[in-house]
């Protein structure tokens, strides 16, 4: 193993082994059939960013971040391309308690590649982003409680987190200057992320420690992966303004391709970076064809609001993000609010947490019929990270999470209680310090 972490080439060789690990689960019997990493190198010869900006700012799709962050990646340089490959792996085992839990080991993961150049005056990014996930956790996905939304066998999923497809983005930007203080950014291809919601949380700095998905997630950034989209957006150093038309239907479970349809959902997204180290974030969007009631499609008016908080001192980096989201369609409204945080405790460790209430229909909770209305459910995790080796530019870690569920009284003999137990422990890798 050491000499494998002296390679530069080691992020790909052990994402690639984290990706080979094919998930084993047993599930526990429902009572009732139902339905962070290496800085950039400033001395290596890049493309300068229109107004420069930093490169930090750049969160998932055409999303920002504070600047107050690290550039993580596996870095190089041919001619006049930039070449970066970044990318974060765990392997873990989950266990969720109560009568729709059940346990799982398997290894989520993704891994991105992105080469840019300078070209016309301007700056042309290209990224390719890729998750073994179909293959790692499993068709239906991994066990989490509450989480919600998409299907697996014709089936809506609830209290598992789906897999991420195997394309997550195949994308293009281009950005230039129009003059001192404003600039324009194109973005789009068949598989990327329209201007709708804060950063995604793979990318979110104060998610990256936690192998977990937000059970907001579809109140959010579920967006981010998209099959179809086209932006363009206008900005300044503080400021960005943007619109999206992209396919806003839910990928199918067959993760191996590409889920086409039209670009007939649309947003828009407005950032403000009035410091360093803060981020605002405001959006809305309409999704066509999103949600399905009883083999019926419905359209979805969602709407977001996030704020980020990042302070890097020395290499230690704290983030915090607090987001909230509305979905409106033809049958209901429902809200969830999220605050998360990551903090380096030191050179060797990384806390974490996540808090989330959110109000889940009985549709959303594939509930029986006797069941009606929306539910308040709460959810709590709290995780640690013990970075264990930092060598030839990859950081390994072990980590350990519990997590309580907690669920109205009213459904709590569908889920065996009222407050449920989740657990994990894990493995993860990603570039190094």
């Amino acid at each position: 193993m050491s000499s494998l972490l002296r390679s530069p080439r080691s992020l790909a060789v052990l994402t690639a082994l984290t990706l080979t690990l094919a998930p084993t689960e047993s599930r526990a019997q429902d009572p009732m059939p139902m339905p962070e990493g290496a800085h950039m190198h400033h001395d290596m010869p890049m493309a300068e960013e229109p107004l420069e900006l930093e490169a930090t700012r750049a969160g998932s799709g055409t999303s920002w971040l504070p600047d107050a962050s690290e550039t993580q990646g596996l870095m190089t340089t041919r001619g006049r391309w930039m070449l970066m490959l970044h990318g974060n792996g765990f392997v873990q085992y989950l266990r969720a308690d109560g009568y729709r839990g059940g346990n799982q080991l398997g290894s989520i993961n993704w891994i991105m590649g992105m080469a840019e150049r300078p070209l016309a005056g301007g700056r042309l990014t290209i990224r390719g982003m890729f998750s073994a996930e179909p293959a790692t956790v499993g068709k239906c996905g991994y066990p989490t409680l509450l989480a919600t939304g998409e299907s697996c066998n014709g089936e809506p999923l609830h209290d598992r987190q789906h897999p991420h497809d195997m394309f997550m983005e195949t994308a293009a930007s281009y950005r230039r200057a129009l003059g001192r203080d404003l600039a324009f950014e194109v973005y789009g291809g068949p598989a990327g992320e329209p201007a709708l919601g804060p950063v995604a949380f793979p990318h979110r700095p104060s998610a990256m420690p936690n192998p977990v998905a937000p059970v907001a997630h579809h109140w959010l950034d579920a967006t981010h992966v998209s099959f179809g989209v086209v932006t363009g957006g206008v900005y300044g150093r503080r400021w960005k303004a943007e619109a999206s038309a992209f396919n806003g239907r839910e990928p199918d479970d067959g993760r191996y391709d590409f889920d086409t349809g039209a670009l007939d959902s649309y947003s828009a997204r407005v950032f403000v970076n009035p410091t360093r180290n803060l981020s605002f974030q405001l959006s809305s969007g309409r999704l066509t064809a999103a949600e399905r009631h009883a083999g019926v499609t419905s359209d979805v008016d969602r709407t977001t609001a996030s704020a980020t908080y990042q302070r890097l001192a020395g290499d230690r980096l704290t983030a915090i993000t607090a987001a909230w989201g509305q979905n409106r369609d033809d049958h209901v409204t429902t809200s969830a609010a999220l605050v998360e945080a990551a903090v380096d405790t030191g050179r060797t460790y990384t806390v974490f947490g996540r808090l989330e209430r959110v109000g889940k229909t009985a549709h959303d909770l594939v509930l029986p019929e006797s069941f009606d209305g929306v539910f308040s459910v709460t959810k709590v995790q709290v995780g640690v990270v013990n970075w264990v080796s930092t060598r030839g530019g990859i950081r390994v870690g072990l980590g350990s999470s519990a997590g309580v569920s907690v669920v109205p009284e009213s459904i709590a003999e569908v889920y065996g209680g009222r407050g449920l137990l989740e657990t994990a422990i894990f493995v993860t890798i990603r570039p190094g310090r």
